[in-house]
């Protein structure tokens, strides 16, 4: 059952459900299709806010370089990062391309989470 923290500026686009997946660096346990996620923001701080629950419907492993992406192992089109980079809450690839690098660096290893409609926190 694993607890996953957005920032704030993610939160509008998972209650609306227009975003329904996250890309992740890569845990002890890798997340795995069934798991039942706990959606946060702010998690391990006094403004921590339950968002929702959902389930992970896919699993995929990712790296994410300054000019490359593949998932699974395949590169991906420049297209295909576009539209990895919206459905992730990004207006543009660059713009998700600036974030990990600031966040994380490259290369970036992980996997991207995909969950079902997020059920609102109770």
């Amino acid at each position: 059952m694993p607890a996953i923290s957005f920032e704030k500026q993610f939160v509008g686009k998972i209650k609306s459900n227009e975003k329904r997946q996250t890309i992740r660096a890569m845990r002890k346990r890798p997340f795995k299709v069934g798991d039942h996620l706990y959606l946060f923001s702010g998690l391990r701080t006094k403004k921590c806010k339950k968002i929702g629950e959902s389930n992970c419907t896919k699993v995929c492993d990712i790296k994410i370089e300054k000019e490359n992406i593949t998932i699974d192992g395949e590169k991906i089109t420049r297209y295909e990062k576009l539209i990895l980079a919206t459905n992730d809450g990004f207006a543009s690839e660059s713009e998700m391309l600036k974030w990990f690098e600031k966040k994380h660096g490259f290369p970036f290893v992980g996997q991207i989470i995909f969950w079902d409609k997020c059920i609102p926190k109770k």
